[in-house]
């Protein structure tokens, strides 16, 4: 019998105040995005454990190699207040790299993160009529945030290699009103769907990349660094811009803009969800006029992934 073992933590909110400013990124021409100052970094971060030193638990209830889930939990946050890292890759490389130099039982982890935004506030300024971002301040936002997955081995000489890494920007909705089409596709008898040569466009979307390099995912060099915040600016450039023939269309477009701005990405993805509003009304005297409701379900979904050769 083959077995493979993993166990650990998840949903373990940490907020970190003080965090090291994040400067010197690559800039766009689609993001005014250059920085963030980090006054205050949140993450929802799960760690996996992976080694077969804990077997015996399995098999004969022996917890003497077990690290118990809920100091896994204590050390995170521990680790959290040490991490230097600008970026959420940086701080589970850290807090990963921590575990692996603490148990030695523990032969690999596996790092999750999902960001948990908290912006600067726009407050009145100094000067009487002016605005700035407050230092003290911050606002939550629900919308899209950055994810990263590392998976950090122990290797023969005691140091942590990335053996797996990914970085996303995730639950972005984008409604653009005008400029998109769906048209000339495959009909047959069982085609209800009306052909719409300019229409509204309504998307769900995650977005993920990779970098050929593993470790420019954390950020230590900020110029080859790809910021969340950069990708959803791209992302919503590109829709802006560009009269898209269907979801695939707009796709493959964003994701080669990406590739073409990055070249120290190796690979891009999407799953993507057509979100588009029903017609509920529409006015007789302006077309452009409308009111819309939600669609029922279910929704349709568009994946795709771009790799470089």
């Amino acid at each position: 019998m083959k077995h493979e073992i993993r166990y650990g933590k998840a949903a373990v909110r940490v907020y970190r105040t003080a965090g090291r400013p994040l400067r010197g990124v690559t800039t766009i021409p689609e993001s005014a995005f250059g920085g963030r100052e980090n006054g205050l970094m949140g993450a929802e971060i799960e760690v996996v454990v992976h080694g077969d030193a804990f077997w015996e638990a399995y098999t004969e209830g022996d917890n003497r190699m077990v690290v118990a889930t809920d100091t896994m939990k204590n050390f995170i946050v521990s680790a959290s207040l040490s991490t230097r890292a600008a970026t959420l890759e940086g701080w589970l490389h850290d807090v990963g790299a921590s575990f692996l130099g603490t148990y030695p039982q523990m032969e690999s982890v596996t790092m999750v993160g999902r960001e948990l935004p908290f912006p600067a506030a726009v407050v009145p300024g100094d000067e009487p009529g002016s605005f700035a971002l407050s230092e003290v301040l911050f606002s939550r936002e629900r919308c899209d945030h950055s994810t990263a997955r590392l998976h950090l081995e122990r290797t023969d000489g005691g140091a942590v290699a990335i053996t797996d890494h990914a970085s996303g920007r995730t639950e972005l909705q984008l409604i653009k009103t005008t400029g998109s089409s769906f048209a000339s596709f495959a009909r047959d008898e069982y085609t209800t769907l009306p052909e719409r040569r300019d229409r509204p466009l309504y998307i769900w979307c995650d977005i993920g990349w990779t970098y050929t390099k593993a470790e420019d995912a954390l950020g230590a060099d900020a110029a080859r660094y790809v910021a969340g915040e950069q990708v959803a600016d791209l992302a919503a450039s590109v829709f802006h811009q560009f009269v898209s023939l269907s979801i695939q269309h707009l796709l493959h477009e964003i994701g080669q803009r990406m590739l073409l701005r990055w070249p120290q990405l190796g690979s891009v993805s999407f799953e993507g969800q057509n979100r588009l509003w029903d017609v509920g009304a529409e006015s007789p005297a302006d077309e452009r006029a409308r009111v819309y409701v939600d669609p029922r379900p279910p929704y349709g979904r568009i994946g795709l992934v771009l790799r470089r050769e």
